[in-house]
């Protein structure tokens, strides 16, 4: 068994006072980097993603553009590469990181999955050259992204862990349907 943990999106605009901010997500970069600092060794690869979308254009409709957001589709300008919004919050300590995946980058995405590293390498391709089997996901939101990401890695074959103390949502209803949704796809919850 080789083991991952895949940190989604701790950003500055998905934590409190970002262009899209979740309650408790600062929290939850604290949380990590305590996870990290306590447990960290008994990670064979650390992974951390994070939008990154392009400035020059509407992501491919992600951006709402000429219309309010309707928070389904089309979202707040957020997490533009090379801003403060799209780098990691500064209390999720990222020294031990060893993998960082960048996504969105001109078009819609919520997986990790759907990123990749500077060097090109997918998320997928990444887990495959390490040999994980196995993936622990912490981070936001995750009602949308950790959500996307944990079922994209279930259905790549992974066995997933979902690390609920090390999570926060955009909204608890919705929060509690994706927990019950990845749990019914095989994920177990902890």
């Amino acid at each position: 068994m080789t083991r991952a943990l895949l940190v989604v999106d701790v950003q500055n605009d998905f934590t409190e006072g970002g262009a899209l901010g979740v309650v408790g997500g600062a929290e939850v970069a604290r949380k990590v980097s305590g996870l990290l600092a306590k447990e960290g060794d008994t990670y064979d690869v650390i992974v951390a993603s994070r939008d990154w979308h392009d400035s020059d254009s509407d992501n491919g409709g992600h951006f709402a553009t000429g219309e309010p957001a309707n928070f389904v589709t089309t979202w707040p300008v957020h997490c533009v590469a090379g801003t403060v919004g799209a780098e990691y919050h500064p209390d999720f300590a990222t020294g031990s990181v060893d993998v960082h995946v960048f996504k969105g980058q001109g078009k819609p995405s919520y997986s990790a999955f759907e990123g990749s590293t500077e060097d090109g390498l997918t998320l997928a391709e990444v887990l495959e050259r390490n040999e994980v089997t196995d993936v622990d996901v912490v981070g936001i939101a995750t009602d949308y992204c950790v959500r996307a990401s944990a079922l994209d890695a279930l259905t790549a074959g992974l066995k997933v862990r979902i690390l609920t103390g090390f999570v926060a949502g955009v909204a608890a209803d919705s929060s509690a349907v994706a927990l019950r949704e990845l749990e019914h796809a095989g994920a177990a919850l902890s």
